[in-house]
């Protein structure tokens, strides 16, 4: 074939569709390929033709330039595709399968793939232990916001959907298992949420409401979400989770209590990251240790605490010089006080993703209405961008082939 559309990233605040190569069974140089990737055979891979393909907050950070990305990165970590093209040594993953692709690359053979870590696979990324389609630092390999795309060591990383009708009946849920609703849920479940948990959820955009929604799934008696932007709220309240303003002058501990009845929750869960904003006055500026020492405040000792949300070791846009290294003033005297727990990086998707999409397939929950997950062509995909920047209540899914129903 002879070419692949896709998107890339060009400078802060601009992506253009580009015509890059049709992938092959190999990792070429290009931008952001490490060197010692250049070359690398994948006899182990497929080639998929991209069914869907998300927009993720993720992405959205190197968009803005809070991140090191080259120019001409082909953006894009959330896949769902059709196999149609099997490498050599893949023996189970057949032509014709509609796979979902974990965001985390793994290679099935490391020490911390055989314990389930595939978020920090050694080896995959030369950089350091964990890799991604289409990210700063993760090794090179292409993104998915494409037409088609090569997914390496399939056996291992692929997740087949059992009835293909099936799978295309609900695939605006199930475009959600290759990150967002498996890390939402691991922000939840590691924080400890179970029945009658009382919960908060910091922020409100797609990975914060896939949280608040697993909590529910989970059996949380009380949901609360917290954020800044009108929009995000009231599209949390719309599957039952109380909300929290959190340009109010009012404290967090204040306004859970006039949920609660008391000032302190079970579980709490950061979906912000480093690019957080204050609260209360502060709203309007970024300070990046926020959340991390508010949900610290709000969570009961010997809680455990969440924290999906993005935090990495090298930020252009830092607020200050320690900021730019991922260097931040957090309250870990008060996290020692209380005995809590922490759990941090990139959620190990192939933990969770074959049992959410039992709950997907068995109508347990409904994910794709929690995110409101809003269907556009690949060629939309820089507008879906400056709509997303905006803080529009949307997960946009991108739609390279015209084959999911908008």
């Amino acid at each position: 074939m002879a070419g692949n559309k896709a998107l890339a990233y060009l400078e802060p605040g601009k992506v253009e569709i580009q015509t890059i190569d049709y992938p092959e069974l190999v990792l070429k140089d290009g931008p952001g390929v490490n060197p010692a990737n250049v070359g690398r055979k994948c006899e182990h891979g497929v080639i998929l033709k991209v069914v869907s393909t998300n927009i993720c907050g993720s992405d959205q950070h190197m968009v803005r330039g809070r991140t090191t990305a080259p120019r001409d990165l082909v953006l894009g970590h959330e896949i769902t595709g059709e196999v149609i093209e099997t490498g050599r040594d893949v023996e189970f993953i057949k032509k014709g399968d509609l796979c979902s692709v974990p965001f985390n690359i793994a290679c099935g053979r490391c020490v911390n793939c055989k314990e389930g870590k595939t978020g920090i696979c050694l080896n995959v990324n030369p950089d350091r232990p964990g890799s991604a389609y289409g990210y700063v630092d993760m090794g090179g390999w292409v993104g998915g916001q494409a037409e088609y795309v090569m997914v390496p060591y399939a056996d291992f990383n692929l997740l087949r959907f059992p009835d293909k009708d099936q799978a295309m009946d609900k695939i605006r849920d199930l475009t959600m298992l290759s990150d967002i609703f498996p890390t939402g849920f691991h922000g939840a479940y590691s924080a400890g949420v179970g029945p009658g948990s009382t919960v908060y959820v910091a922020g409100a955009g797609p990975v914060g409401l896939a949280s608040a929604h697993s909590a529910q799934f989970l059996g949380a008696s009380a949901v609360i979400v917290g954020d800044v932007i009108d929009e995000r709220l009231a599209q949390a309240r719309s599957f039952g989770c109380e909300t929290i303003d959190l340009k109010k002058d009012a404290t967090l501990p204040e306004q859970i209590e006039q949920i609660l009845g008391e000032p302190e929750v079970d579980a709490a869960v950061d979906c912000v990251g480093f690019e957080a904003r204050g609260h209360g006055a502060d709203s309007d500026h970024e300070a990046p240790a926020t959340v991390l020492n508010s949900i610290m405040g709000v969570a009961r000792a010997g809680a455990s605490l969440g924290i999906p949300g993005l935090y990495v070791t090298g930020d252009p846009g830092g607020v200050d010089e320690s900021a730019k290294v991922g260097s931040l003033s957090i309250r870990i005297g008060l996290g020692w006080a209380k005995s809590h727990t922490f759990t941090t990086g990139q959620c190990p998707v192939m933990r969770y993703h074959r049992g959410l999409m039992q709950a997907i397939l068995r109508d347990k929950v409904q994910i794709a209405n929690a995110v409101n997950a809003t269907v556009i062509p690949l060629d939309d995909a820089p507008e879906g961008y400056r709509d997303f920047d905006k803080g529009a209540s949307k997960k946009f899914v991108l739609n390279p082939h015209g084959l999911v129903d908008a």
